[in-house]
């Protein structure tokens, strides 16, 4: 007796398989397959997957296990090579998973193991949309639109035969590409070489009006089996070849292997769901098994690991580049979610998102959308309002024809923003569990969306995720980025971030994991190997420590400090130390509110300065006007750093290295004018000493060029300084006067960039000064002070500092 077979009561009793042709993500599929499934009750189902994903089956009913959610496989030595299988609750194969574990009854994936799919080029996905033509063949230009109309608004058991018929008579014709395997064999024994049954040779397809003529001529669809079947067999030729090409047919090669292993486990009653558009090849007798056999011979393999990771309805969009995808997710999910009155609880829905961004949207607006919504499904000769009607009645009712609104309903909702979740037991590598319980612990949540947050590092656990994010963008995982927060502060007690959690951080989250088992530890790996390279500069070196201290790397702390050091000895470019000491001493205010150790870092700091004002003197000879300009922003970086810092022996050593500067006359006047101009905001020159050094700048000898330069070095940034200074303005407006013509004009678009970067108000009181012949108040130069509020605000302040005005 054959295997396969079972004899009851004597009477043998043969195997019976059932094809759904389902569409990825499609509601209307997900429902009326569930209900197939209950009028057939197989006893094994074979799904569209992977077959090698069969032992995470299992998780799809564990506790904690919430779509979307996507099979994940990638390559244990390269995770960059991976590949998404995505599923959302109104999925078909999820739904399929669902009945198999709520019935117990076996589940297994039919496709191309991963192990294969990511050892080849082919891509795990359909690259054929035949939707488009049978939308076509039924009035529609948008095959979305079709299928909303025929199948995912009314579901229907019965209508998988007819979308199998459907596609079968587009794949009638098709050219095969027989590239790969053994094509005479293949070609000949493939039912999607033969088509269904009853359908006429591809060069006699029916016209559309034979096709009609041999259907009933009714104007309503009665069911969706008619709809799809009237649709399916009058589409019109398309404008090329239609190709089944070589990774469809090996896949479905492997697809009918795999349910000849099943018939001979011996399952009696096989349901097959897959895309409709491989169900012509799987429907029917499955023929001798050798020429798949030599089709799907020596096809390469690769070592790969499996697991389920969340996913959002984002990415199940057509717009996020999934091949696969529906454009409108989050309509869908509300379709297979909302089984009575869908439309008026989906309008509901879009009155409370417009209402959210303070939109006025009432009851009336929801009762007369839902209004014009069944109205236009009657005119269109639909059985229930699709996302079309719903759509339409939304812009012309609740957005008053507004598109913007409209784009905003359609971001919201009819895409949807939706992340899954995973059950903790689920396969996973180390890291990624150690990510999952410190974020439990921190109780911070992985979404989707875009949201900003302001942490007080004052306290402990707001301190613990900021070093959480700042760790895991050393791992190149952006789950946080940094941003300027809307509350002004110049503290370093608070950090604003900007958090939005991506699906493809699974990928991410696995590169990463060669580093270490635990995020700090990988993180720290990271840094110190980074940081080895030998092109490393004493800049980088810097910004990396920086980070170390920020995300509280301990463990690579010593190890950066040590190679900043043996750098630093190295590099006798003093541009490259002064660009590093900003940042440097920038990472010493962390101690204070991180409870960072900053000695060592302080040491480094201390040795830079000295090589800095050593070297200085040297740095600031025989530079031209583009050199002594990008000097002078680092003069002014590292001057705000030291000042900062506030340690009387780094103030000290810096200022002697700037007045070494300033009393030199080979330098460029840009870096002696700002030389003089930090002496003299730091006290070390008074008003007296600056008038005399900017009058013998201007003295005869001096090119007009090197004089400007002098005053925009002096001036740069600074306009109060001439407001206040009767005697600088004096000074510098003779010189101007005495210019002649030609001297003038070359100088003056020096003079324009310094006397364009002052405040207007400040432009206004130096004009007026000018032309009163006196000095001006500085209410005269800051606009609109309030002298009585601004004498509150000054006393407020010295009360908090504890020093008397």
């Amino acid at each position: 007796m054959p295997r396969g077979h079972r004899v009851t009561s004597g009477v043998e009793t043969a195997p019976v398989t059932r094809v759904f042709g389902i569409r990825h993500h499609g509601p209307g599929s997900a429902r009326s397959l569930r209900m197939a499934l209950a009028d057939f009750r197989p006893d094994m189902i074979l799904i569209e997957g992977p077959a090698d994903a069969d032992p995470l089956v299992g998780f799809a009913a564990a506790e904690g296990m919430a779509p979307p959610v996507a099979l994940l496989a990638y390559v244990p030595d390269a995770p960059a090579t991976a590949a998404f299988w995505p599923y959302a609750v109104f999925s078909p194969e999820w739904q399929a998973l669902r009945y198999g574990a709520d019935n117990a009854v076996p589940v297994r994936f039919c496709d191309l193991p991963a192990s294969v799919t990511l050892a080849t080029e082919d891509e795990p996905g359909d690259r054929f949309d035949p939707l488009a033509a049978l939308a076509e063949a039924g009035g529609y230009d948008d095959a979305e639109r079709w299928w909303d109309a025929v199948v995912e608004t009314v579901p229907d058991a019965d209508a998988f035969d007819a979308i199998t018929e459907a596609m079968g008579a587009l794949r009638e014709g098709a050219e095969r590409d027989a590239t790969h395997g053994d094509p005479t064999s293949a070609a000949q024994d493939s039912p999607a070489r033969q088509g269904p049954a009853g359908t006429e040779p591809a060069d006699d397809r029916p016209t559309a009006e034979s096709g009609r003529d041999r259907m009933d001529s009714t104007s309503e669809l009665d069911s969706v089996a008619e709809a799809v079947a009237e649709s399916a067999l009058v589409p019109e030729p398309p404008p090329e070849p239609l190709v089944v090409d070589a990774p469809t047919l090996r896949r479905e090669a492997y697809m009918r292997q795999t349910m000849r292993k099943a018939l001979k486990d011996g399952a009696m009653r096989l349901a097959v769901v897959c895309g409709a558009w491989h169900a012509p090849a799987l429907t029917g007798a499955l023929g001798p098994a050798a020429p798949d056999a030599r089709m799907l011979k020596g096809l390469p393999k690769i070592k790969t690991r499996l697991t389920w990771v969340p996913w959002t309805h984002s990415r199940l969009s057509t717009t996020s580049g999934y091949g696969a995808g529906v454009t409108s997710p989050g309509w869908y999910h509300h379709l297979f979610t909302a089984t009575e009155r869908p439309i008026a609880r989906w309008l509901t829905k879009v009155a409370g998102v417009l209402r959210a961004h303070d939109l006025p949207v009432s009851s009336a607006h929801v009762i007369e959308a839902v209004r014009l919504a069944d109205t236009l499904a009657a005119l269109r000769g639909r059985p229930l309002p699709g996302l079309s009607e719903v759509t339409e009645a939304t812009r012309s009712v609740l957005c008053g024809g507004d598109e913007t609104m409209l784009r905003l309903v359609i971001g919201e909702l009819v895409v949807g923003e939706a992340l899954g979740a995973v059950p903790e037991q689920t396969p996973t590598v180390p890291l990624d569990a150690d990510l999952r319980a410190t974020i439990r612990s921190l109780r911070m949540k992985q979404e989707p969306s875009i949201r900003t947050v302001d942490l007080d590092l004052r306290k402990d656990r707001e301190v613990r995720r900021s070093r959480l994010l700042h760790r895991l963008r050393v791992l190149d995982i952006e789950w946080g980025t940094l941003t300027t927060s809307d509350v002004r502060s110049t503290g370093t007690f608070r950090e604003t971030w900007t958090l939005r959690w991506q699906p493809e951080y699974a990928i991410s989250i696995i590169e990463a994991s060669r580093w270490g088992t635990t995020i700090r530890a990988a993180a720290e790996a990271k840094i110190l190997d980074t940081a080895s390279r030998a092109d490393r500069s004493v800049g980088e070196l810097t910004a990396a420590l920086e980070v170390a201290l920020l995300a509280d790397l301990g463990g690579a702390t010593d190890g950066l400090i040590a190679r900043l050091e043996s750098t630093a000895a190295l590099d006798h470019d003093v541009t490259h130390l002064l660009a590093a000491l900003p940042g440097l001493i920038r990472t010493l205010r962390y101690g204070d509110v991180r409870g960072t150790d900053t000695k060592a870092l302080a040491h480094v700091a201390d040795g830079l300065l000295v090589r800095i004002c050593a070297g200085l003197p040297a740095a600031v000879t025989g530079l031209d006007t583009d050199a002594a300009t990008e000097l002078r922003g680092l003069l002014d970086a590292a001057h705000t750093a030291i000042h900062t810092r506030d340690d009387g022996w780094a103030t000290g050593e810096w200022l002697a290295a700037l007045r070494r500067v300033a009393d030199r006359d080979d330098v460029h006047g840009a870096l002696v004018g700002r030389a003089v101009r930090l002496l003299a905001d730091a006290g070390r020159i008074d008003d007296a000493e600056s008038a005399r050094r900017l009058s013998a700048a201007l003295s005869v000898g001096a090119t007009a060029s090197a004089k400007a330069a002098w005053i925009d070095g002096f001036l740069g940034g600074r306009g109060l300084l001439l407001v206040h200074d009767r005697e600088l303005l004096r000074l510098i407006d003779d010189w101007l006067r005495g210019l002649g013509d030609d001297t003038f004009v070359e100088t003056l678009p020096l003079l324009r960039r310094t006397f364009g970067a002052f405040e207007s108000g400040e432009r206004r009181a130096i004009g007026q000064a000018v032309r009163d012949g006196g000095s001006v108040s500085a209410a005269a130069a800051v606009a609109g002070i309030d002298s009585e509020r601004a004498t509150t605000a000054v006393h407020t302040a010295a009360e908090i500092l504890g020093v008397t005005v």
